[in-house]
């Protein structure tokens, strides 16, 4: 079996969307103190790979900790879309290039070839994102989720957040933000899992998320 991270490390000093505090990893106790380690963790619950559920942007909506664990893994495909330029739409003809497999997929992972900037100011520019054509393709359609190797569904300026409120406001669907080699994952359909923390009355989680193929 071969598997393929597509997980950023969450790590102090790490990128994060723009006024958000970064994650601390605090030792609470010690090999030389305790006879063992273990670290206190303060973070967001959007920080680094993580996903957004319903309840992110519904008040009374669906939860992470409210998602059966299936919802969670499943076959997806990666949609191409690195030779794009900066602030362009991510449009049908995309996903039509993968023809009946972007239709049995479970999750669609749009690849914009961003985490090569991670780390880069340039990470927080003007990605491409998708257009309404394809957000209703997605809502129309059994999708689990969707996956983006950028830190945001809308533009990193846009604070409404409108492609998130239209996912999110009717539709059980995940979204996943900051994937990472996504090019390593071929063609065609592979295995998927992305799980997040069981969170009570979760709002996001940080998730670590895998391709692997038998």
């Amino acid at each position: 079996m071969n598997v393929i991270d597509l997980t950023h490390t969450i790590k102090e000093g790490m990128p994060v969307y723009p006024g958000t505090e970064a994650p601390r990893l605090m030792p609470a106790n010690t090999y030389e103190k305790d006879g063992f380690k273990e670290t206190l963790i303060r973070m967001y619950t959007h920080t680094g790979t993580h996903m957004d559920p319903p309840a992110h942007l519904f008040a009374g909506r669906t939860t992470i900790d409210a998602f059966p664990a299936d919802q969670f893994i499943g076959k997806a495909i990666v949609i191409d879309c690195r030779d794009l330029d900066e602030g362009e739409a991510i449009t049908m003809d995309r996903i039509a290039r993968y023809g009946d497999e972007a239709r049995l997929a479970d999750f669609l992972l749009f690849n914009l070839g961003w985490d090569k900037r991670w780390g880069h100011e340039s990470y927080f520019g003007d990605y491409p994102c998708i257009d309404d054509e394809v957000l209703d393709f997605i809502l129309n359609g059994a999708y689990k989720g969707i996956g983006f190797d950028v830190i945001g569904l809308d533009p990193i300026a846009d604070e409404n957040l409108p492609r998130h409120k239209k996912l999110f406001k009717e539709c059980d669907i995940i979204n996943i933000e900051n994937l990472k080699n996504l090019d390593l994952c071929g063609r065609g359909l592979f295995w998927f899992s992305c799980f997040p923390l069981k969170l009570e009355n979760g709002d996001g989680s940080p998730v670590r998320a895998v391709a692997w193929f038998e």
